[in-house]
């Protein structure tokens, strides 16, 4: 008696990777996960503005997280110092110095330091 086994590998892994799979819901665990970790890592309240999902990438399915936060940016890369003048021509800036209320007519603004919290999370995540 004889038995013949043959493993197709290519079968293997289109089984693995196809929607509702099991490589896909390990997937979609993880991503969630350094998603959570991205929300919370966030600076005030960017973290609300941190959203996944799962696509079809180049090399099968990919999982994808994303701020969409207008200040995203700034936050990851940092800013150089600047000054910062009032929208309208003649107006006053206008914010709060512990407790107090200060208007003026132009701030040097120190800058800020990158804050990559998405990096941060996806090594907390692994």
């Amino acid at each position: 008696m004889s038995v013949e086994v043959r493993i197709e590998t290519g079968r293997i892994a289109r089984f693995l990777r196809m929607r509702g799979g099991r490589v896909e819901r390990k997937l979609r665990e993880r991503t969630a996960r350094v998603a959570r970790i991205a929300q919370q890592e966030a600076p005030g309240s960017m973290g609300r503005y941190v959203d996944w999902h799962i696509e079809e990438g180049p090399r099968g399915l990919e999982g994808v997280i994303t701020c969409d936060h207008p200040a995203v940016h700034y936050v990851l890369n940092g800013t150089r110092p600047h000054l910062i003048r009032p929208r309208r021509r003649g107006g006053v800036l206008r914010f709060e110095v512990g407790g107090e209320v200060v208007f003026t007519r132009l701030v040097r603004h120190p800058g800020t330091r990158p804050n990559n919290f998405l990096g941060r999370a996806l090594r907390l995540g692994r």
